[in-house]
């Protein structure tokens, strides 16, 4: 469950970034390559952010998380 949840909000962070990098701002590209390098570090470490905020809001790890 956790996986699923972390992909949509994934997702739905990249597509948002994208929007607004096109009808905002180009700066707003500075989002998608924070949301990129967060993908790479957890990679990495094992450990992601948001996959420590889904837990403490109670979704339930069913799965591998954000180092899939």
């Amino acid at each position: 469950m956790l996986n699923t949840y972390f992909r949509v909000i994934v997702g739905t962070m990249v597509l948002l970034s994208v929007v607004l990098t096109v009808y905002v701002n180009p700066n707003w590209m500075w989002f998608t390559v924070f949301i990129g390098v967060n993908l790479i570090q957890s990679a990495f470490t094992k450990w992601c952010l948001l996959e420590t905020i889904l837990q403490k809001l109670g979704v339930k790890k069913t799965g591998p998380g954000c180092s899939i």
